[in-house]
């Protein structure tokens, strides 16, 4: 199962330093419905799960009293400890499908990058079951694919990236489906009927040749790619930053490049108990 990739440290490491950043709009979203919806009461917990490497877990630190990151990867766990400068942020190794909490004990469930890993039905349940009421939900991803911006350049290197998703794809499973699908099915497991599904966000961030190139090696699809053939994926990588390379020019080693992807989000509250 490709869920296995995340229990190995050294991807865990590659994951960390190079997955496309949070989301700033995406986690201003999130706490701007999570503040609506709790009508402004004191926020005492939070829980972050298949946190990963604590990437989303960490900016929900200021705005609740407690955090708990849960990850079924000890690895990720481990990584993400390393990287956890906030005293109210803790961690633990524990499934999406059987969440360590009390039943209406949490204000927040948030999953970033995560929730298409789940069985989704059990995880929904887990999630009402531990939200106190008016307790929010938010799981969000981003869509894969990726346009990057330049000059006149902006087509030639969009084109790469295209088809360097397109050879990644050959190593997908369902839960890139849900991705593609932007988390409807998702979406309509939840049984809360207060909630909303924010598709197409538009975010932007600069990188260079090196850290796309670092990206691409984060994607769960690729590290499929170096278990099945991992002459062919370090030659994938050389000969896709050689493109970029030649495209670029002179100016490979120094531009900085707009790369732009879609994110999107599933928000509900628990403002009412029964289900859909």
């Amino acid at each position: 199962m490709a869920v296995q990739l995340f229990k190995k440290l050294t991807y865990s490491s590659v994951y960390q330093k190079y997955m496309f950043p949070v989301s700033g709009e995406i986690m201003n979203l999130v706490l701007s419905y999570v503040k609506e919806k709790t009508n402004g009461r004191p926020l005492e917990m939070a829980v972050d799960v298949g946190c990963g490497t604590g990437r989303y877990t960490l900016p929900l630190a200021p705005h609740f009293k407690k955090v708990l990151g849960i990850d079924i990867s000890g690895s990720q766990i481990n990584v993400a400890k390393q990287y956890c400068p906030a005293k109210n942020v803790s961690y633990m190794v524990a499934p999406a499908e059987k969440l360590p909490l009390r039943t209406a004990s949490v204000d927040l469930v948030n999953a970033g990058l995560a929730a298409h890993w789940f069985t989704v039905d059990k995880f929904a349940s887990e999630a009402v079951r531990v939200l106190k009421t008016k307790g929010c939900l938010a799981l969000h991803a981003f869509y894969p694919a990726t346009e990057i911006e330049y000059k006149d350049l902006s087509h030639d290197l969009s084109l790469v990236m295209s088809e360097v998703w397109n050879t990644l794809y050959q190593y997908d499973d369902i839960s890139t489906q849900h991705m593609f699908c932007q988390y409807q099915s998702i979406y309509q497991a939840i049984a809360l009927k207060d909630k909303e599904r924010i598709t197409d966000v538009s975010v932007k961030i600069q990188m260079d040749i090196h850290e796309i190139i670092g990206f691409i090696q984060s994607i769960f699809m690729f590290q499929g790619f170096v278990e099945k053939d991992v002459k062919g994926a370090e030659e994938f990588l050389i000969q896709t930053e050689k493109r970029f390379r030649e495209i670029l020019g002179e100016e490979a080693d120094t531009v900085r490049l707009n790369v732009h992807m879609k994110h999107y989000c599933v928000l509900a509250s628990n403002i009412k108990m029964e289900t859909c």
